[in-house]
């Protein structure tokens, strides 16, 4: 089989609407060549759901296209530039480590951005090198997978290819280059770039693409961009929710990190939360706690706020006009949220309707947890299962008169206790990526090669409502220790 027909046969078909925007947007480029590549995990299913053939995708050719050695027919590798505020200082940014190969059109017509992180430097890389290590790019996968199996918008993971090359960072680290999916890369900080940079008339052209490309039903709308701007608070409000009610910290919420299609992104110093504490912070360099996960709501709706700046020019011709219907639209961001985190909450619980105390009821359960340092994801768990382990919280008297008015509370609904606690079964996941877990799945992988702790460790994160006998172990909380759990970039 020739090379040509090798690609061919993997299933790749591209397309590239985002090289046909202005060129001030991107910068052409190829990835660099890698020594040695070597596949360490596919994506069966996502393959198979992009129109991908695995077995094509598992030959040399497929893994030097994971690698940037081979470049698929119709593929057009660009690197993206952005801007973004990072901890709330504005930069110029961009692909400093990745590259766009193309958009995967998908048998039912779907597009995918598919592109390659580690593959090397790019004009946007500063002083970077442009490359990535195993246990980050691994890291990734593994969060990113479980965020998808806890139907949380995410970018995905299709692929981890080693490189054969040592990269040096605080030791010598074995190379790697992950491929990530995502319904785009654009992000708060594309536009914050443009509208920095661009001409009125090119920003216009990035928010007609966007529409296009995300937000299809704009066509009877009176302000296509108001329309956008107000879309993206919906998705955003939705998102931030969902991250809230599994415990979820991204660590590093800058504009350039949020997406205009509402998809997690950026799987640095990210982590869930154990014991219930607004104020936990895991990233190293957050050390003034900006993205503690109590914080993560008004930060979306400040980086939201950063969106609507750009879209000045086009919300109105008088610019006092276009700052009241920005002004209008972000103020309904919180109780957009709000909605979503109450009727997520209420699910945990198993209510099914809507009570005016159910807020203080909620609250007051989170009050005792963050008390009496409770875990996030097991307290949901016993609760589900009406099974009080022996722990702080349970044997207080304040949650024996808490438990008491939430069993009234789903006595006065129609549904009977058994739908409530099913509800609850399929709101309260079983297993979240555990810090410790995941620690132990990357060490296994990068000191030793041994992937298997990581197969098993997708394998009962893919079911997270399942609530399976092998899923059990997994939700033993790490032993105790002195020193709190950090997370970095993996830059």
């Amino acid at each position: 089989m020739t090379e040509k027909n090798a690609i061919i046969e993997a299933g790749w078909n591209f397309d590239n609407s985002y090289a046909r925007l202005p060129k001030s947007f991107f910068s052409n480029l190829n990835p660099e060549p890698v020594r040695s590549p070597t596949l360490i995990i596919l994506n069966n299913p996502l393959a198979t759901s992009l129109g991908l053939n695995n077995k094509a995708l598992q030959s040399y050719n497929g893994v030097a296209v994971f690698a940037g050695s081979r470049i698929p027919e119709g593929a057009l590798p660009i690197a993206q530039a952005y801007a973004g505020h990072q901890f709330g200082y504005f930069t110029m940014l961009g692909d400093g480590r990745a590259l766009l190969i193309g958009e995967q059109i998908t048998p039912l017509g779907e597009r995918f951005d598919i592109q390659l992180k580690g593959s090397g430097k790019t004009p946007y890389s500063r002083q970077g090198d442009g490359l990535a290590t195993l246990g980050p790019m691994l890291r990734e996968y593994i969060i990113s997978e479980a965020m998808h199996a806890l139907g949380i918008p995410t970018t995905r993971s299709l692929a981890v290819v080693t490189t054969g090359e040592s990269i040096t960072r605080e030791s010598d680290l074995p190379g790697a280059i992950l491929t990530r999916v995502a319904a785009s890369h654009l992000r708060v900080g594309t536009f914050q770039y443009v509208s920095k940079w661009g001409t009125v008339e090119e920003l216009k052209t990035l928010a007609d693409y966007t529409l296009e490309r995300h937000f299809q039903d704009f066509d009877a709308v009176e302000n296509r961009y108001l329309f956008l701007l107000k879309e993206v608070i919906k998705r955003q409000a939705a998102l931030i929710a969902k991250w809230q009610l599994v415990g979820f910290i991204h660590g590093v919420m800058n504009t350039d990190n949020m997406t205009i299609s509402g998809e997690t992104i950026d799987y640095g110093p990210c982590a869930f939360m154990d014991a219930y504490d607004p104020k936990t912070v895991f990233s190293s360099i957050d050390i003034h706690g900006r993205y503690a996960y109590g914080n993560q709501p008004q930060i979306a709706a400040w980086n939201l706020a950063r969106f609507a700046e750009t879209l000045l020019p086009l919300l109105h011709v008088n610019k006092s006009q276009a700052i009241k219907l920005a002004e209008n639209a972000i103020s309904d961001f919180n109780e957009l949220y709000h909605r979503n985190w109450l009727a997520g909450m209420r699910a945990k619980l198993g209510i099914f309707n809507e009570e005016l105390q159910d807020e203080s009821l909620i609250e007051g359960l989170l009050s005792m947890m963050n008390k009496y340092g409770s875990d996030y994801t097991n307290t949901f768990l016993s609760l589900t299962f009406d099974k009080l382990e022996d722990t702080t919280l349970f044997n207080t008297t304040e949650f024996a008169q808490w438990y008491e008015l939430w069993q009234t509370r789903l006595g006065r609904q129609q549904e009977p206790k058994a739908s409530s606690y099913q509800f609850m079964q399929n709101n309260n996941p079983a297993i979240i990526p555990r810090n410790h877990r995941v620690e132990e799945a990357l060490e296994a992988a990068v000191k030793q090669s041994d992937y298997s702790v990581m197969a098993r460790f997708l394998d009962v994160l893919s079911s997270p409502y399942e609530h399976s006998a092998k899923q059990a172990d997994y939700a033993t909380l790490p032993p105790p220790s002195t020193c709190p759990y950090r997370t970095f970039c993996g830059t």
